[in-house]
């Protein structure tokens, strides 16, 4: 039990130094500043209402199972002509 507490003073210890190292150097308030930045940019986007977020999301859907079936009949006619050469040669 002791050897549990031992690594975790250890680690506790670990990320303290690299934490006020962090800070030392301005990481922290880099990250802190570039954190806000985001936020503020976030709140000047346009974002999409429910109703267009559907909608582009059904066209999405129908596109990608449109674009798996014609995959998937390629496929198939390849598989066939490369059969039949096989199987005539």
């Amino acid at each position: 039990m002791t050897s549990f507490y031992t690594q975790l003073g250890v680690w506790a210890a670990v990320i303290g130094v690299a934490f006020g190292l962090l800070w030392k150097f301005g990481y922290i308030a880099r990250f802190a500043a570039y954190v806000s930045d985001t936020q503020e940019e976030l709140k000047k986007c346009a974002w999409p209402s429910r109703e267009e977020l559907r909608e582009t999301t059904v066209m999405v859907l129908v596109t990608v199972a449109i674009f798996g079936v014609f995959l998937m009949v390629v496929d198939w006619i390849l598989l066939g002509g490369i059969r039949f050469m096989i199987g005539s040669s």
